[in-house]
């Protein structure tokens, strides 16, 4: 019997020193993923800047880093989303965050639907004429997924005390 007290005990701590452990973890990959994802936003205003006379080839470039964008994307929501998750955590244990990761939320579904809508675009066609302003909706949805990134950065600082870094 007080072998069963002893370890009752002691398993409060031990169960918030793995909880510890997992967020620092969790929070490693999101680290990670975030300098992933910064890249891909990156190659993708890179590859905006190439000049639109070349057609195909500007076609292809940001269909290509379009293309990385979506898989980076949401390999995001689902990190950031999934149950124990970064987003969740913070609804736990700070509730006044609440609006705010509800919001980031939305933005996923918004910036998901932006992105896959138009890599839909680029691999299905669209005339040189569209062009244009095809790039100038493409700049807009990065500097959408820049203060995204922003917005989310925060919310982390905020519910966790932690910088995830603005750097890479």
């Amino acid at each position: 019997m007080e072998g069963t007290e002893v370890a009752m005990n002691v398993q409060p701590d031990a169960v918030e020193v793995d909880s510890a452990v997992q967020l620092a973890l969790h929070l490693d990959r999101v680290r990670r993923h975030r300098s992933e994802l910064r890249e891909s936003v990156a190659a993708v205003d890179l590859a905006l800047e190439a000049p639109i006379a070349r057609g195909g080839m500007w076609r292809e470039r940001v269909r290509a880093a379009l293309a990385e964008l979506a898989h980076d994307f949401d390999d995001h929501v689902a990190l950031t989303e999934s149950p124990g998750g970064i987003y969740d955590r913070a609804r736990h244990s700070a509730p006044r965050l609440s609006g705010r990761v509800e919001r980031l939320l939305g933005e996923h579904r918004d910036l998901r639907d932006a992105i896959h809508g138009y890599l839909a675009v680029l691999e299905h066609g669209g005339t040189m004429a569209d062009l244009p302003i095809f790039r100038e909706e493409l700049t807009v949805l990065v500097g959408r997924l820049v203060r995204h990134r922003q917005a989310g950065g925060d919310l982390v600082y905020e519910a966790y005390d932690v910088d995830l870094g603005g750097q890479g």
